[in-house]
Parts: C-alpha cells; sequence; structure tokens
C-alpha cells in the first residue's frame, strides 16, 4: 500500500499495457528491415557487426515475448505525476518495516528503471533482518514511460529538483539517493 502526502492528488497509478497492434507493428516492421551491403570480414570495425544485428532483430521479431516483461514490470507499484510540466513515471514501493530508510533509485544512460526492478524485493523486505528501504524509481524525464521531454533544459539541475518535488509528493522529507551512469 501506498500512502501519499496531502499534495499528492496529481499522482495516478500506472500499467503497462502496449496495444497488440503495436506489438504486431514492431514485428512486422522488424522482419521488414533492410539490410546494407557491408564489407567482408569487418565485424565491429565500423560500429554494430551485422550479425549481431541480424540476430537481435531475429530475436525481437520473433522470440522476445513482451506480455512476460509486461507482467514483471507490473509486479511492482507504478505511477506518474507531472512536475514542472513534464510527466513523470515512477516505481513506489513501501516496506512493510516500520524503520525503512526512503531511498530514491536513479538509472542512468542507456538504461532505464526495468534496470532497478530486480532489486525492490531485497531492498524493501530484506533477509536477516537487514536494513528496509521504501523504493521509488523514477523514469528519467525523456526516458521510457515519463515520455520524451516537452522542452529543453532538463539538465542535472532541473531533474533534481523535479524528484525532490516528487519525494515530497510521496511524503519524504529526508531521503537517501543512489544514481550511476554506464
Amino acid at each position: 500500500m501506498t500512502n501519499f502526502s496531502a499534495d499528492a492528488a496529481t499522482i495516478h497509478p500506472f500499467t503497462i499495457n502496449v496495444a497488440d497492434a503495436d506489438l504486431d507493428d514492431l514485428r512486422r516492421r522488424l522482419r521488414e528491415a533492410r539490410w546494407p551491403d557491408e564489407l567482408p570480414e569487418v565485424g565491429w570495425e565500423f560500429g554494430v557487426a551485422s550479425d549481431h544485428l541480424r540476430g537481435l532483430v531475429d530475436y525481437w521479431s520473433g522470440g522476445f515475448d513482451w506480455r512476460a516483461q509486461e507482467d514483471r514490470l507490473n509486479g511492482v507499484a507504478q505511477f506518474t505525476t507531472e512536475i514542472d510540466g513534464q510527466n513523470i513515471h515512477f516505481v513506489h514501493v513501501r516496506s512493510q518495516r516500520p524503520a525503512a530508510i526512503p531511498l530514491l533509485l536513479l538509472h542512468g544512460w542507456p538504461s532505464t528503471f526495468a534496470d532497478l526492478v530486480g532489486l525492490v524485493g531485497a531492498l524493501t523486505e530484506p533477509d536477516g533482518g537487514g536494513q528496509a528501504f521504501d523504493v521509488v524509481i523514477p523514469s528519467l524525464p525523456g526516458f521510457g514511460f515519463s515520455g520524451p521531454t516537452r522542452e529543453r533544459g532538463w539538465g542535472i539541475s532541473r531533474m533534481a529538483a523535479a524528484f525532490a518535488e516528487l519525494m515530497q509528493r510521496l511524503g519524504y522529507d529526508r531521503y537517501v539517493v543512489q544514481g550511476g551512469d554506464a
């Protein structure tokens, strides 16, 4: 259960549900990819190796199970809110433990929130009585389900201010932040 502050009236539950027609269209476009001629035996010398990229396209067009990933990601509570004119998507899972510390987990580039979802259980309900956390994982503006930014200027300072506002809306005055980049 998520308890928001009184300022949280603009927070809305979010469920990933990509339309079948969109998935079918993606698979069709992948199957119809047109491949350029390339020099023999260049491998990765001029960018992504063609055989590697073709393998990825084959997997995405016929072997990747989007619905399984959708189910996995929808296994954690997700929400959206608008801050500073920008849609912000985020995961929010509170620990059952009363002394849980609020933790804002930030993905880097080229990652998304999906890379951090697997940590939620271990952080909110750790084995052996370890420190528990209330976990908040936003999609950075311009990434994932936060959607594209609507204007220029979404650098580090503006994102930091937006995430501080998000944490306030969630009822957290103090919290720990962890972030990283590739």
